[in-house]
């Protein structure tokens, strides 16, 4: 095997993630991305590795072999590359990953980010909930962006919630996020002043077409019923009864808008901007919910 550069070798990786046709969505969006996180992962680089620096550094035989069979791992299995290397990324936060959870990636972490949501919190925002918390990434986003409150993060999922305490502990937030077991928010009476939701909302069509490396998810973190919205309807029937007077719920709902305004025509919602649309998350506050039933 002869002399190869760092940045060839991302080249030739990419171009047999490409080849292959494996999907992407899970962290990355193209071929070219997803061969940088896997041969610098392999490399033991830093993901943040500034590429222009190292691009000329040698690569021996033994690393491009262990990075030609990571690919390989990657297109054979079709697993999400976050499942390779037990590691995901959201605004920044490494998290702990593996199939037990789904892998993070929930535009709601865009809003915490951002302070989009801020104007409808107040001093009196204490008690946080991220319902189908996955892996823990929203609660302990929710967490780090507030010091001041508490955050529960609640979901069906054991095996999730097993993930989610690494998680929790991975950034020394035990004594203010607290993990609960919970079928939608049967075990949760709350009141909470802000409610965090990236449900199962794939709708059954949708589920059918989906890609490998998706179907290698929970597909009970995914599946929303015939339309998607099968966790949702519940959701806001019993919601306003867990939240307090002035308390909000900011809903994720993906691609799925068109089947949330055919569930909810009379709704009144505040869309929020995401990198991904100005229709893929909403707030409505617990006076609406209240006025829809």
């Amino acid at each position: 095997m002869s002399a190869m550069t760092l940045w060839s070798l991302i080249e030739q990786s990419a171009e047999r993630l490409t080849q292959a046709g494996v999907s992407f969505g899970h962290g990355t969006l193209n071929a070219f991305d997803e061969a940088v996180w896997l041969v610098l992962w392999r490399l033991g680089l830093p993901l943040d590795t500034d590429l222009h620096e190292v691009a000329e550094q040698a690569v021996t035989p033994e690393q491009q072999n262990a990075c030609a069979q990571l690919i390989e791992e990657r297109i054979t299995t079709r697993k999400p590359a976050a499942y390779l290397t037990k590691e995901a990324w959201l605004q920044g936060v490494s998290f702990y990953i593996d199939e037990r959870a789904i892998v993070p990636r929930s535009l709601i972490a865009e809003v915490l980010a951002d302070g989009t949501i801020d104007a409808w919190l107040s001093d009196q925002t204490t008690r946080v909930l991220d319902l189908c918390t996955g892996n823990g990434s929203l609660a302990v986003l929710a967490a780090l962006a507030w010091p001041e409150v508490h955050v529960t993060g609640a979901d069906i999922s054991d095996d999730a919630l097993a993930v989610a305490t690494l998680n929790v502990a991975r950034h020394e937030l035990d004594e203010r996020v607290t993990l609960v077991h919970s079928d939608g928010l049967s075990a949760l009476p709350g009141p909470f002043d802000l409610i965090l939701c990236n449900p199962p909302y794939v709708c059954q069509a949708s589920m059918d077409a989906l890609p490998a490396e998706f179907r290698a998810e929970p597909e009970l973190a995914l599946a929303g019923g015939t339309d998607g919205m099968d966790f949702v309807r519940q959701l806001f029937k019993d919601a306003p009864s867990r939240m307090s007077e002035h308390a909000v719920l900011v809903l994720e709902i993906g691609n799925e808008v068109d089947h949330f305004m055919a569930a909810f025509p009379e709704l009144e919602v505040a869309w929020l901007d995401t990198s991904a649309g100005d229709d893929q998350v909403l707030l409505i506050t617990r006076e609406v919910l209240l006025n829809f039933l």
